[in-house]
């Protein structure tokens, strides 16, 4: 992909903004996506939803044994438990059940603090109706895979979120992304 594009940047509550970039949503760029982050990050990854009130933040067991379409949903199978996402054309539950379900906005974003540097980066994908479907949490150079602070930054934790934004964005690593100095709550 060659086009580049700019971020939508808003405030946010904390003092900080959170910089904000669309992402396709046609069903190849989705699961190409998913595959990649299933199959490639699994293990650095936390996932979940993210909405006032409530964060379900889920760290996967293992590899996924299976990343199959059916229907128009995306499955990611873990072998004990799995999650589906409509991404693709939905036709069982007719088409106004299938619209809704379908993913229709995905965001890559980094929250940045009111100190001016990066904290944490992720990704967004929402449903027909502008609700949350699931918010994956990408590798931060300020965590563990296990959620603990590290010493240093471990700045090849931003290997993903290069990746995502040189795929599905054609934009280069930002050396803002390596200015943060830890990881902060919202």
């Amino acid at each position: 992909m060659t086009t580049t594009f700019s971020p939508e940047i808003l405030d946010t509550e904390d003092g900080g903004r959170e910089q904000r970039w669309a992402l396709p949503v046609d069903e190849d760029s989705l699961l190409r996506l998913i595959r990649m982050l299933f199959d490639e990050y699994w293990n650095d990854l936390w996932f979940g939803l993210l909405i006032e009130g409530s964060a379900l933040e889920v760290a996967a067991p293992n590899a996924p044994e299976k990343i199959a379409m059916y229907d128009g949903y995306a499955t990611v199978d873990f072998g004990r438990w799995h999650f589906h996402l409509c991404i693709g054309e939905h036709t069982a539950s007719g088409p106004e059940l299938g619209r809704i379900r379908r993913c229709s906005r995905a965001q890559l974003y980094r929250r940045i603090g009111s100190d001016d540097t990066v904290s944490s980066w992720g990704l967004r994908l929402f449903n027909g109706r502008d609700e949350q479907m699931m918010t994956v949490m990408l590798p931060t150079p300020f965590l563990t895979n296990t959620q603990r602070p590290t010493d240093e930054p471990a700045w090849e934790h931003l290997e993903a979120w290069d990746r995502i934004r040189a795929e599905f964005l054609g934009l280069e690593p930002d050396p803002r992304d390596r200015s943060g100095k830890g990881f902060r709550h919202s």
